[in-house]
């Protein structure tokens, strides 16, 4: 399994590119900006993008779709509750002072539990809502994605429209602790963790 990771855009999100070795199939996870740079990546790594993969509707974590898709062709998927927020994109980025362009619609709408293949690799759909409603996080083998719902020694804001702190919370404790201590933590910001070091260490988590 191939994961390079990419800070993209004046906010700095993560995107991740995660490879099938065996198939060269790959996935491209929260593409917010910079689409020539992550194409490069996809290319220097001789893979092909088969999925966009949206962990939540923010822009700074989907504001590169239309271009990616426009390249490739690969479907775009996100979350049902999520999937509106892709043709807001421009008036987010504004809020901001940033040009941001809207999202084509998903090819895909997600659930929680629902399978994604990636060449010979599995993902499964974690509905992890508190960030945004329609949050997720995907699992692969010794991974999990998990947007702006964790971060190392932090969570994610839920002062955005339709976040909930409690709902964050109970997430983070539900279903991303539930997982194992050994899983290997990709946030939507900043560098990487663990499920474990995160249960013992995270300050903003309490005991659940």
């Amino acid at each position: 399994m191939i994961i390079d990771t990419l800070a993209v855009g004046p906010i700095m999100a993560n995107c991740y590119i995660l490879g099938c070795e065996e198939t060269g199939s790959a996935a491209v996870i929260d593409p917010g900006d910079e689409p020539a740079r992550i194409l490069e990546t996809v290319a220097r790594h001789g893979l092909k993008v088969v999925a966009i993969l949206n962990t939540h509707g923010h822009f700074d974590h989907v504001g590169a779709n239309a271009a990616l898709k426009a390249a490739t062709g690969a479907d775009i998927m996100i979350h049902a509750l999520d999937a509106p927020m892709l043709a807001d994109l421009a008036a987010a980025g504004r809020m901001f002072g940033l040009r941001v362009e809207n999202s084509p619609p998903p090819d895909r709408t997600l659930g929680d539990g629902d399978r994604i293949q990636v060449g010979n690799l599995a993902l499964t759909v974690i509905h992890t809502p508190g960030h945004t409603p329609g949050g997720v996080a995907f699992l692969a083998d010794g991974a999990v994605f998990v947007g702006d719902t964790l971060f190392a020694g932090s969570i994610g804001r839920t002062d955005l429209p339709g976040g909930n702190f409690d709902t964050l919370i109970q997430s983070i404790h539900g279903r991303l602790f539930t997982l194992d201590d050994a899983l290997e933590v990709y946030p939507g910001h900043m560098g990487t963790t663990t499920i474990g070091r995160e249960k013992r260490h995270n300050p903003f988590v309490g005991r659940g």
